[in-house]
């Protein structure tokens, strides 16, 4: 069952997103290489707890760490480690606040100092495909064309959608229906409309779409071991239109409509 939020649930959504935002926005700086995975994870907590919140991972289904921390073909639910990052690796952050009972979740895919010119493109698709499903958040359009929309977007440049993960409700729980896949035919699922509160999150690849687990029971792989892209946002549905509520300086929007 989808739950529509009230506007004083959406206003403490929108002070959830503002943390996350706050927190990204200064772990991208930081990405350089040399640094550990696990500094950045250390760094994220510390401040997310000076900001009077609490990161959402963090024990969530037994995950260990306050930030997905996701390198080259990782996809998702990278683990923080002793791992150092290199001149060339490509490097997603998928990260998440709980305050006052709320929800936020948000991701950046950033280049570790000099990277590929077909890394640049992958990180550009997947923002781009996430303002392409946007711009379908009008109220009485269906969920799947936010969907099809994203699809389209990565793959006319030649890059793949992630099928095994999805993008999902959000707000009192981290995880609320609906699923938001980043595929599929328009035209389907439920209408949009104000109240509804959503993580958009394209993940997208180089190569195949396919992946595979690692024993550590979390991360997420290509299969064919290409690089792969993270991008999300939290979004809802407003009377006005589409409000990002984790928008960072520099967040990319549509020409016309959403607004940040």
């Amino acid at each position: 069952m989808i739950t529509y939020k009230s506007a004083t649930e959406i206003e403490a959504m929108r002070q959830s997103g503002r943390i996350a935002a706050a927190v990204l926005g200064e772990l991208e700086p930081l990405i350089r290489p040399g640094i550990r995975t696990r500094d950045l994870d250390l760094y994220a907590e510390k401040r997310t707890r000076e900001l009077g919140a609490a990161p959402a991972f963090k024990g969530y289904r037994g995950y260990p760490a306050s930030v997905c921390i996701s390198v080259n073909e990782e996809v998702i639910h990278g683990i923080p480690s002793g791992r150092i990052l290199q001149e060339g690796d490509i490097v997603s952050l998928d990260f998440g606040v709980l305050y006052e009972g709320f929800y936020s979740d948000s991701a950046l895919t950033a280049p570790v100092g000099r990277v590929s010119t077909e890394a640049l493109a992958l990180i550009a698709a997947a923002e781009r495909s996430f303002a392409k499903g946007l711009e379908q958040m009008r109220e009485g359009n269906r969920l799947s064309d936010v969907s099809a929309a994203i699809q389209a977007s990565v793959e006319s440049e030649g890059f793949s959608v992630i099928r095994q993960f999805v993008g999902h409700g959000i707000g009192r729980a981290l995880h609320e229906e609906p699923q938001v896949p980043n595929f599929g035919a328009p035209g389907r699922g439920p209408r949009i409309k104000p109240g509804m509160t959503l993580a958009i999150e394209p993940m997208i690849a180089a190569g195949t779409y396919e992946v595979e687990i690692l024993e550590d029971g979390w991360t997420a792989v290509t299969r064919d071991h290409r690089l792969s892209a993270h991008y999300e946002h939290t979004v809802a549905m407003t009377e006005n239109g589409p409000e990002i509520l984790s928008a960072r300086p520099g967040t990319r929007l549509p020409k016309e409509g959403p607004h940040a």
